[in-house]
């Protein structure tokens, strides 16, 4: 027998699928796989933060081809982000990313478990692809670590990613305590590894899915091409050559590693001169267009004559891959 709605019952029946739509559209979850690139902080000269030159930022990686962005983190800058500037400049972000197709990840990481959730409730109610953090730098056990990530997990139902560095001193996360996590919380099965001995720890992790979701690395991507051999997720490196990583990735991923590894070499002849030279990333979002200056909070170094010619001959072999 076919039921014939009434004309308030079909109303009401469209209401409530509106209310659903929400949670139904986040469980389409975007890849947590890929370049996902530590989105680089701009202030004007007065080292107020740009909002502006923020939203900016979002555009040109998605003109890079990334999969995805992370901010606020360590290549961000975050220690020197009041609350104000992160909330608001996770606004600027929600809003700079929708109906974008690299994956938005927001870092809620604190001190200490009370002001992280203060954070995430903001991230969440913003409705990012994902959430990352650092572990509370407050904590002095192992456990004041679990029960920060299980708070986090208990209120978001996203992927949260753990960055397993930047928490208390001489408290580091054993592998075998990330896997633990992610078995009683599944969201809580991606890492951004970034402990020694590194590879040895991702491989372990890797081999520990499906518990264990996503395996990311840090260090500006140097051991990419390695770490996509043996069946790693991604690469969260610092912004200024988005680009050239994410080239790299998607070259390496349809079996053309001959060419992703010629890439690959210039952007490790760069990566060399990141180890040497202060500020490197700032200095090519300017020169990238994408910041109006190349300030930060840190401390005020300018770049002697010297290093600015290091900095453009090694880009110089870099241009013929730029994507923007």
């Amino acid at each position: 027998m076919t039921a014939i709605l009434s004309r308030r019952q079909w109303l009401a029946a469209a209401g409530a699928a509106i209310l659903v739509k929400p949670r139904l559209g986040a469980a389409v979850q975007k890849p947590m796989r890929g370049v996902f690139p530590i989105m680089a902080t701009p202030f004007t000269n007065s080292k107020v933060l740009d909002f502006e030159d923020l939203a900016k930022e979002v555009d040109f990686l998605e003109r890079c081809g990334v999969h995805g962005m992370v901010w606020p983190q360590n290549a961000s800058g975050y220690r020197s982000l009041n609350k104000e500037e992160r909330l608001r400049g996770m606004e600027v972000l929600a809003q700079a990313a929708k109906g974008r197709k690299p994956a938005l990840v927001l870092g809620v990481q604190a001190a200490n478990q009370e002001q992280m959730l203060g954070f995430a409730e903001k991230a969440e109610s913003l409705a990012p692809d994902a959430l990352i953090a650092m572990p509370p730098y407050e904590a002095n056990s192992l456990d004041e670590y679990r029960r920060y990530y299980q708070a986090l997990a208990r209120l978001t139902r996203r992927p949260v990613f753990i960055q397993t560095t930047g928490g208390a001193r001489n408290i580091n996360p054993p592998v075998e305590f990330l896997i633990e996590l992610a078995k009683e919380y599944p969201n809580l099965g991606y890492v951004k590894e970034e402990i020694a001995p590194l590879i040895e720890r991702m491989k372990t992790l890797v081999k520990n899915k499906p518990v264990i979701k996503g395996v990311f690395s840090g260090n500006d991507s140097v051991g990419m091409t390695y770490e996509m051999r043996f069946g790693a997720d991604g690469t969260m490196p610092s912004a200024g050559f988005a680009d050239i990583q994410a080239q790299v990735w998607d070259l390496y991923q349809a079996g053309q590693h001959n060419q992703a590894r010629a890439i690959f070499a210039s952007l490790l002849l760069m990566i060399n001169t990141m180890r040497l030279v202060p500020n490197v990333t700032p200095y090519m979002m300017k020169k990238r267009g994408v910041f109006k200056t190349a300030v930060t909070r840190g401390r005020d170094l300018e770049l002697t004559p010297d290093e600015i010619q290091e900095i453009e001959w090694n880009f110089e072999g870099m241009k013929p891959y730029l994507r923007t």
